[in-house]
């Protein structure tokens, strides 16, 4: 008799979560209160030195945390409002209005998304470092020139130019003012917190230093009932205005068109650059996964087109808050996602927490913000060890203070490959006298520059050389071999002519062009009219053209 056995089946039960996922959730969730903490006040300051109201730089953390931190790309960089783009921001909102803004920042992120869909993410790597860091210093120097009025209470009289230009007068009406003389104070105490707060690295880790100063700072404010300038508050609902068709129309037309073109591609370009270099800079300080610069243009591509749509502010990866995350210990993407709920909470639940935060503060946070931006202490060993680029930083950054960001930066990446081009353009002459027995002067040549030919190489075997005989002696001579070596370019023209042209009169003269990488038409129309000069009417006729490519 068979026997049988009835298995008895149980319930099955939810999977529990291991200790290595509940220590990565827990520190994700506190990077994410870190990263919020910094955020608000980053935020707020932000728009109110763009011009606009103080919720809409909220609105774009909030969709830089819960759009831009679910979508691919770098895992651990957090997006929001930037110091970086205030002034393009403030510009573009003086002269379009604010109801254009979202429509400049819509096209601004669909432009994003085709760079992105076109794989263009890592080409942006290929952009001179130098450019980047006096586009930064340029911003930060604009930054903090128009900070310094709301520092006192005052209202920036305009641009850069302006700006600085109206120092003197602001530093005349603040001594006699007590109103000006007490939010200077306030903003002062703001930057001295910013400064000193991260040297006690204990207290750093747990309250990040914008909150500290900002919060101190109001709390100085309500104490002593100080006449200081507050920011203004709205609900969050009442100035999220999505662009109509009448702001598309105002930026349609033909006399402000091209205006408009070069906002949009500044707020594209820009945006894209300092997000892509903010990732290449947060993956050096982890060990998780590389950012896909191409998923994380169009990461950034997709908040953009969305903070258009809501009419706010346009949206970059920061690097304030980026290493904020990282440094407190994120795991995940989980961190910056969250800080972007809690930004939600606190714009839903306690916006008339804003209303007593004095602007003087804000304006203290981003002068400390704009300060960081310029790179003081990479100057000097840049100056030193390269100092072509140094001068590309200081021109960006001197130029867009003097015009604006786009054409400043226009000038420096001009700037950049025009400098690239004169270093990789580089030719010299190797001269020397060829063995034939002849009566006449002995010895090896020469260079026109005084030093002693390098080589003595004789000319390509596949690569023909131009003959070029002098006048006839009166005692015959050894003929002179000038080979032309590197990259003859109509950067290097002028220089190369004048040691052509110094060569003897009287010696035979062949130039061989075999060692050369690069010939282009104007260096090759130059050499040939050269050695036609050489020859003369009755001069042999044995030129071949050079087998260098122009």
């Amino acid at each position: 008799m068979r026997r049988f056995r009835v298995a008895r089946l149980r319930p099955s039960l939810p999977a529990i979560p291991s200790r290595q996922t509940l220590v990565r959730a827990r520190a994700d969730f506190t990077a994410s209160l870190v990263v919020f903490l910094v955020a608000v006040p980053l935020c707020v300051g932000v728009a109110v030195a763009s011009g606009v109201p103080a919720e809409l730089g909220l609105v774009t953390g909030i969709v830089g945390g819960l759009l831009t931190g679910l979508l691919p790309g770098s895992s651990l960089q957090v997006s929001g409002p930037a110091a970086g783009l205030t002034v393009l921001v403030y510009e573009a909102v003086q002269k379009y209005g604010l109801g254009a803004l979202g429509a400049l920042v819509l096209c601004a992120g669909v432009l994003q998304l085709v760079m992105g869909a076109l794989r263009l993410g890592r080409w942006f790597r290929a952009i001179s470092v130098a450019v980047v860091q006096g586009m930064l210093a340029g911003i930060g120097l604009v930054l903090i020139a128009g900070q310094l009025y709301a520092l006192a209470d005052a209202k920036a009289p305009g641009n850069g130019p302006a700006n600085l230009a109206g120092l003197p007068g602001l530093l005349v009406d603040t001594l006699a003012s007590d109103p000006a003389l007490s939010a200077l104070a306030v903003s002062a105490g703001t930057i001295a917190v910013l400064v000193l707060w991260p040297k006690w690295r204990r207290a750093a880790r747990v309250l990040p230093a914008p909150l500290v100063a900002v919060a101190l700072a109001t709390a100085v404010v309500l104490a002593l009932d100080l006449p200081v300038a507050r920011v203004e508050v709205a609900g969050l609902l009442d100035v999220v205005q999505p662009p109509g068709g009448a702001d598309f129309a105002r930026l349609a037309d033909p006399g402000a068109l091209a205006g408009v073109l070069g906002t949009v591609l500044a707020f594209a370009l820009i945006a894209s650059a300092e997000s892509l270099f903010s990732a290449a800079a947060v993956d050096r300080l982890h060990d998780g996964p590389r950012t896909d610069y191409d998923k994380e243009l169009m990461a950034q591509g997709a908040g953009n087109t969305v903070c258009g749509l809501l009419g706010a502010l346009p949206m970059t990866a920061v690097i304030v808050r980026s290493s904020a995350n990282v440094y407190a210990g994120a795991r995940t993407k989980a961190s910056r996602v969250l800080h972007g709920v809690w930004l939600l909470l606190f714009a839903a639940a306690f916006p008339a927490a804003l209303g007593v935060v004095p602007i003087a503060a804000l304006a203290g946070v981003l002068v400390h913000a704009g300060g960081k931006l310029i790179p003081v202490k990479q100057w000097c060993p840049l100056w030193r060890e390269h100092r072509g680029e140094a001068v590309v930083l200081a021109a960006t950054a001197v130029a867009i203070v003097a015009t604006n960001m786009f054409e400043g930066v226009l000038l420096g990446l001009l700037m950049a490959v025009a400098k690239s081009a004169w270093e990789t353009s580089h030719v010299h002459l190797e001269i020397v006298e060829r063995s034939e027995p002849a009566v006449g002067d002995g010895g090896a040549g020469r260079g026109t520059d005084g030093h002693d030919a390098a080589g003595g190489a004789a000319p390509g075997k596949g690569k023909p050389s131009i003959g070029a005989p002098g006048p006839a002696a009166s005692q015959p001579r050894r003929p002179l071999l000038v080979r032309a070596v590197g990259s003859a370019t109509f950067l290097r023209l002028p220089k190369l002519l004048d040691q052509l042209e110094a060569l003897p009169e009287d010696r035979e003269i062949e130039l061989d062009l075999s060692g050369l990488r690069h010939l282009d038409h104007a260096c090759m129309a130059a050499l040939g009219s050269w050695a036609e000069q050489r020859r003369g009417p009755d001069g042999p006729t044995r030129q071949k053209a050079p087998s260098t490519t122009p």
